[in-house]
Parts: structure tokens; sequence; C-alpha cells
């Protein structure tokens, strides 16, 4: 009879008949260049992370920032260039009159030529998710991952395939394919340079993930947004009712005002890094739960400022990490944030010095107004190159070098003073240091 098979015929065969759409579906995950895209996309996306493994192993923000970067503003074009390739070969292979006869509607064809390409598409990026997350872990403390950016841009490459694919079907040209994925690379990275809030809508925006996650609803109300355009060109493209295009072009254009109007409070704390861990001693250091294991290291880097500051009236006793933009509690001395890349590679304080310095430069973060900080007067220079000096007696080994135009003099000065003058000197100044007022700022 005919539409059935023997015992005897293959299993694949009779697979077939029976589950024709599944049957289709697995042939065309292993044809063409479409089983290619999992490691062209894993590839680009870990080559650019290994060459760079000192700005981001150890930390979760620093590596999903990273992450998030080359997903879409280097795998983006990528898997739109390998839809577009997909969806124009009915056109290189002459074959697109002969599909006009099979029962299956253009919509069905579309889906099953151009999901395999999106699967493997997010195939590839998880493999490189995996791996970078396992070179990740060993030296993080508290805290972990967010699987919300891991799905917008997985479903990112999705929009992209079929968007691609749509592309490649309307777009008649053998160059459509390297094109489209140009197109794409500026379409993506021009807006990363505006200070706009549209420019929160690119889903190739830089997102500054240090201490930060995004709130609950990032992840659903971004796969709309991203979602409503390509299922708009898909449905205007394989449906008759072309009108039904505007559903979610509608849906798309209703949630954009929330993502604008939000911005960077896309974002907000991880509560993590609220949570303090500190030594016992005094001076007390203190850093965020995320940097738990450069507690310790961050301490003996401190010895040093701790002992020029031993017996000084008003030392600080307490040194604490706060957030960037953030005060510490009344009392303590901020230490510098969040330094992976530069004074943090990995869990090792690779740049003790420059970590000491830093602390001693917030000694005397003032706040002062603009008009303080552009001033050129003589007192306000002063202030300034005192604040200079005394970071580098406190810690002399880092930090640039001081010229006698610049603050050495006053460098000098500090340095020649007796120990009980200089402490004397120093528990004026430190009285200060809170204080934006040249006038106030003792005399060396």
């Amino acid at each position: 009879m005919t539409g059935t098979l023997s015992p005897a015929e293959p299993r694949a065969a009779r697979q077939l008949v029976r589950h024709p759409a599944r049957a289709a579906f697995r042939a065309e995950l292993r044809r063409g260049i479409v089983p290619w895209t999992a490691p062209a996309v894993a590839l680009t996306i870990a080559v650019p992370m290994i060459s760079k493994t000192a700005q981001w192993q150890g930390g979760w923000g620093d590596t999903q920032e990273l992450l998030h970067s080359t997903a879409t503003l280097l795998g983006g074009p990528l898997v739109a260039a390998a839809g577009c390739w997909q969806g124009g070969r009915e056109h290189r292979r002459g074959t697109g009159g002969l599909w006009l006869s099979v029962p299956r509607g253009r919509a069905a064809r579309l889906v099953m030529a151009a999901l395999p390409v999106a699967v493997w598409a997010v195939v590839g990026q998880l493999v490189a998710v995996a791996a970078v997350f396992a070179a990740t872990w060993p030296y993080t403390g508290a805290g972990g991952p967010s699987a919300g950016m891991i799905v917008v841009d997985a479903w990112f490459l999705v929009c992209a395939a079929f968007t691609g694919f749509v592309v490649g079907r309307v777009w008649r040209w053998r160059l459509a394919a390297p094109v489209l994925a140009a197109a794409t690379y500026l379409a993506l990275g021009v807006p990363t340079y505006s200070s706009s809030g549209l420019r929160f809508l690119n889903p190739a925006e830089q997102y500054y993930l240090d201490g930060r996650v995004p709130v609950g609803w990032f992840a659903p109300v971004m796969v709309l947004w991203l979602g409503g355009p390509a299922l708009a060109l898909v449905t205007g493209y394989a449906v008759r009712r072309r009108f039904l295009a505007l559903v979610p072009l509608v849906a798309a254009a209703a949630v954009a005002p929330l993502i604008v109007n939000s911005g960077e409070d896309l974002f907000r704390e991880d509560p993590v890094a609220r949570r303090l861990i500190c030594t016992d001693a005094v001076p007390q250091v203190c850093v965020s739960g995320l940097d738990g294991p450069l507690l310790f290291q961050a301490s003996d880097a401190l010895t040093g400022l701790h002992a020029r500051l031993d017996g000084v009236p008003g030392a600080p006793l307490r040194y604490v990490q706060v957030p960037e933009g953030g005060r510490p509690p009344a009392g303590a001395t901020p230490l510098p944030h969040h330094m992976r890349g530069w004074t943090v590679v990995r869990d090792r304080l690779a740049d003790p010095a420059s970590y000491a310095y830093a602390t001693a430069d917030g000694l005397s973060a003032r706040d002062c107004p603009m008009s303080v900080l552009v001033a050129e007067d003589s007192a306000t220079q002063r202030m300034w190159e005192t604040d200079d000096a005394v970071a580098h007696w406190l810690v002399p080994s880092a930090g640039p070098e001081l010229l006698p135009e610049t603050g050495g003099a006053y460098l000098e000065r500090l340095t020649a003073m007796g120990d009980a003058e200089r402490r004397a000197w120093l528990g004026r100044y430190l009285a200060t240091r809170t204080v934006c007022d040249p006038k106030a700022v003792p005399a060396l």
C-alpha cells in the first residue's frame, strides 16, 4: 500500500513516513554548513576571551561583561551571515520552483530550514559559556553568574539566525551573507558609543556588571523586545495574513519605553556585594563578599601603610571596600573598588604597592564642587599637592613621580620632619581630609 513500508525497510525510511517533520529537521541539522555554526560561534567567543583572561578570570561580573560583548557583537553578525547563507541556498541551487510544488506551507519550510542554524548557534554559545565559567569558577568568591544574561544572549542569536535567513531568501546575491555580517556589526557597534538612553535598546550594549546583576524582569522584557522585530519579519515574509506582523511589533514597541527609561536601573547591586568580610585585627580591613578570597592579600598589602600611620592621631581604624559611586560607613576609609584586570589578576593581588597607593590616595578623597576642582589659585593648588605628597609618603614605592613643581617639595619637607613632629602634623592633616577647604589644610 502507498505510504507504508515493510519491516525490512531501513529504519530511517520508516521514521520518515511516521514522523516526516522530525526526520526532516534531523536531516537539516546535519546538512551543509549548518552543523559548522556551532564550532564557529564557540571559537568566535572563546578566542577573544582567551586573549583577555587577565581582564575577566576571577570575577563573575567581569566574565559576563566580556561574554555578552563577544556573543552579541561578534557572534551576532556571524550567526546572521550563517542564516543568510542558509536562506539563499534555493536560489543558488535553482530549486526555488520545486519547493512550490510541496504541500508544506512557506512558514513551515522556513522554520524547518532556519531553526537548525539557530539551534547550532545556541549550542556553540553554551559550549563557550560553559568553558569560560569553568575557567572562572576556581578564582571567585561568593555569588555566581546571571542566568538571565545567558538567556538573553542566546535568544539574540536565535533572532539573528531567523533574520538572516529571511534576508537570504529575499536578497538573491551570493555576497549577501558577508555584507549582512558587516552591516550587522556596524549596526550593533556604533550605538555603543552613544550616551543616549536609546542605547539600552541595542542588544550589544556594553553593560557594567561588576558587582551588579540584572533586575528580575530584565530577561523576559529583553526577550520580547528582541523577538518582536524578528518575528514580525518572519511573519511578514512567510504568512499570508501579513498584517499579523504588527502584533509582535506592537508588543516590542510597548516594552521599549520601559527599557529606555530604566537605563542603568536595568541592573541592581548584587546582594553578595553588600555583605562585608573583615579581618579581626585593628586596623580592620573589610572587602566585599565578592572579593572574599582577596581579604588577607589586601590586608598584607596595607601593612606598610598601617605602620606609617601608627601613633598618628585620628588614623583610620577601619578600611572598607564600597561599591563604585558609593560611600564608606561613617569613620571608615574607602578601599579601592573592585580592581580586577589592573591590580587583581585572577585571585591574586598582582601589584600590592599600587593597591596600597590607591588606598592612601583615598585618605584624602575630598568631596569638592567643580569650582574647586578646576580652580587654579595658589591655595587650592597647595591643597592638591599636599594630598599627593601625603599619599607618596605613606606608600613611597608606587604612584607617579612628584616633581618640585607638583608636590615634590612638600614630600621632601614631610620626609625631613622628625617622627613626633610628623605624627602631629599628620594628625592635623587627617582631621581635614573630608573637608574641601584649602585654608584648613595645615601648611608643610
